[in-house]
């Protein structure tokens, strides 16, 4: 009977464990944000296997910062928290925050093992046994949080006197757990290495806008905010002896690879418009059968748009869409109208279909906003609404100078956007006889 109860003891003890293993992977794989990820681990191990922790992580200097300390009795911990700068570790340590921090493996530490901060060897060894003597420790284990062969900071579980000991068989499972916080905080920093990479090629690959004649330009790109991913959004416009053109588009996809085929879409687009003086539409359609012919795996939407000035001192637009979003026109007055002519398929669809454009006059100054589908879209809501949502903000801001009108759309309509955003907005001037 005894022995059955033991058992059963161990085997349910095992599979608390496993659980709370489990249950600790999906906190920290379920955010990039590797700081949203410890606090979720955090709350996961206090109660269930401490009374309180904490995480130390070392910065590119190697000076430890405490990101977290939670204890389960929220009222333990002082107003001011116990979290910042930690001192460096010593260049001979003996604490076994510093050994831990240096290479040294889990510790398992006692009542007796943790004296009173005045007998601490380092001032860093005196915070650690300030928190120890605030939070109070019967047992404790340290464990380095390591990753590829890096000591990337520590992880501090502790008991009170008031609950069970800590004890040997409790380091292996630290360990476990400590070495699956050190990968996903390794993996969160090549993530976001190789996102940072990544809209570092994108925005050099953006043209610098300045204004053109009389004419105002001004564009904006914005990264997604919630997943932490560029894409293949884009925007360009150059001068063409016939206009300016003001374009922009979406490659399909979120990654490295949308960024570098919207480079290339971006340099075709500009090689065809410069060679020939064609309607936007037909300029659209030699770039569709260039992108059917270079890349057949390559979807994207493009508007294309060209400025005019009359010799009447008139201004017109004329513009083709590739299954993109339409220009914005937005009056002085504040009146907005969506230009929705010379609309067509997406690049990389059909070859076969023609592609129209469209052509709109345009009163004195106007503002045109050409804006990317992260803009305006938003889970479970309509098209119809999310374009009423646009106009709506872009009238109240119609009079606002265009740098200003595109931060408070991207403001107002995208604060955390979960796809990245291009804007790129021209406004005409009042008349091209008024002196600057």
């Amino acid at each position: 009977m005894g022995d059955e109860f033991d058992v059963d003891h161990v085997v349910q003890r095992a599979l608390q464990r496993l659980a709370l293993l489990a249950e600790a992977t999906t906190a920290l794989t379920s955010t990039l944000d590797p700081y949203a990820g410890l606090d979720r681990v955090c709350r996961i191990l206090v109660p269930n296997l401490a009374d309180w922790c904490a995480v130390d992580l070392l910065e590119e200097a190697g000076r430890p910062r405490r990101v977290c300390v939670l204890h389960r009795d929220p009222d333990v911990l002082p107003a001011d928290g116990l979290t910042g700068l930690l001192p460096y570790p010593p260049e001979v340590p003996t604490g076994p925050l510093a050994r831990v921090l240096t290479g040294t493996g889990a510790l398992l530490l006692r009542d007796t093992d943790i004296p009173p901060p005045v007998l601490a060897a380092s001032s860093l060894d005196a915070r650690q046994l300030e928190l120890f003597g605030h939070l109070g420790a019967h047992t404790a284990i340290v464990a380095p949080l390591r990753a590829r062969r890096q000591v990337l900071g520590a992880l501090t579980i502790a008991r009170t006197s008031q609950g069970a000991a800590l004890g040997s068989d409790d380091v292996a499972m630290v360990e476990d757990l400590a070495h699956r916080i050190a990968l996903a905080l390794d993996n969160a920093r090549l993530h976001g290495e190789v996102q940072h990479i990544a809209e570092r090629l994108q925005r050099s690959l953006l043209p610098i806008l300045s204004s053109v004649g009389r004419v105002q330009l001004a564009a904006r790109y914005a990264p997604a905010a919630t997943t932490a991913e560029v894409g293949g959004d884009w925007y360009d416009s150059f001068t063409l002896p016939t206009g300016l053109t003001m374009i922009i588009g979406d490659v399909t996809g979120h990654d490295l690879h949308a960024a570098i085929e919207m480079s290339q879409l971006r340099n075709m687009l500009r090689g065809i418009a410069c060679d020939r003086e064609e309607p936007p539409g037909r300029i659209l359609h030699r770039l569709d059968k260039a992108v059917h012919s270079l890349y057949p795996h390559t979807t994207a939407t493009c508007l294309y748009a060209l400025l005019q000035e009359h010799d009447d001192s008139t201004w017109a637009l004329s513009h083709s869409s590739a299954g993109h979003p339409p220009p914005l026109l937005v009056t002085p007055e504040g009146d907005t109208r969506y230009l929705e002519g010379g609309q067509g398929l997406l690049l990389g669809v059909d070859t076969d279909q023609p592609r129209p454009h469209a052509t709109e006059t345009l009163p004195d100054h106007a503002t045109i906003l050409l804006y990317t589908d992260g803009l305006i879209e938003r889970r479970g809501e309509s098209l119809d609404t999310s374009l009423t949502r646009l106009r709506q903000h872009a009238a109240a801001l119609a009079r606002e100078p265009i740098d200003t009108f595109l931060d408070e759309l991207l403001i107002g309509l995208a604060p955390a956007h979960a796809d990245d955003v291009a804007l790129l907005a021209a406004r005409l001037p009042t008349s091209i006889h008024t002196v600057p």
